[in-house]
């Protein structure tokens, strides 16, 4: 589970202290995924890396696994919007990068076919479209088997073709693992698509407007059902009378 109580993140002191997020709290039940849509630079992201530990609270706790959250944990995997790979380092080598950090020699080629990358394995970024390259980068995160994965717009930037297939597979790999998950997207329809409980912020400082218990998502057919409709054009009218 992912708990976060009355978080309120500030950077800088003085004058130049600015508020990102102000007295947030959220759950996320173990085993499920949330979601998190805002306007945009709202503090969605800050959010997030302090769920995975990278940025200490100002005021406010988080908690993951029942566990107080301070500092990076090894059971808590980030995928960045750019997927974050190194250019110099190969497919594999990337998926490796988190293993070896932490000193971990397992091997990742289980995963690379998972993801569909076998075949690609001593290939170098650059030769990679966007869509191979942000399955590398999911690739690195479940190297490590974590218990939560945090999802920073992992679909930003796409096609819409290759948007919907990373969007299944990610389900597919939800549905297999069962991690716990937290998803930062600006895309309504994936968030609806996605989460199970999406949460609405306000502009900056990032405050929740809404909790939405969205139980239908994480099926396929569901992006077809009336409901799904309903629901993204409530986020819609919702999101556009945010202030």
């Amino acid at each position: 589970m992912i708990e976060v109580a009355d978080l309120s993140v500030a950077y800088g002191t003085g004058r130049r202290r600015v508020l990102a997020v102000d007295r947030v709290s959220l759950s996320v039940p173990t085993g499920e995924m949330g979601a998190l849509v805002g306007p945009s630079g709202c503090g969605k992201s800050t959010i997030l890396y302090a769920v995975d530990g990278l940025i200490p609270p100002t005021e406010g706790t988080i908690s993951v696994a029942d566990e107080p959250v301070h500092g990076v944990r090894r059971d808590v995997a980030l995928i960045l919007q750019d997927a974050g790979l190194l250019p110099w380092k190969t497919v594999r080598q990337n998926a490796e990068l988190a293993l070896r950090i932490q000193g971990v020699g397992e091997d990742v080629a289980d995963i690379l076919n998972t993801l569909g990358l076998t075949g690609f394995e001593n290939s170098f970024p650059a030769e990679l479209s966007e869509g191979m390259k942000r399955r590398v980068g999911i690739a690195r995160a479940l190297a490590l088997h974590p218990r939560v994965l945090l999802m920073d717009e992992p679909m930003a930037n796409l096609d819409s073709l290759t948007r919907e297939h990373i969007q299944k597979l990610i389900l597919d790999l939800w549905k297999s693992l069962r991690f716990t998950a937290l998803l930062v997207t600006h895309d309504i329809e994936e968030a609806v698509f996605l989460g199970r409980h999406v949460f609405v912020l306000s502009r900056r400082p990032a405050r929740v407007v809404e909790a939405i218990a969205n139980p239908e998502a994480g099926t396929a057919a569901y992006r077809g059902s009336d409901t799904f409709v309903q629901r993204v054009r409530y986020l819609h009218e919702l999101l556009g009378g945010v202030q």
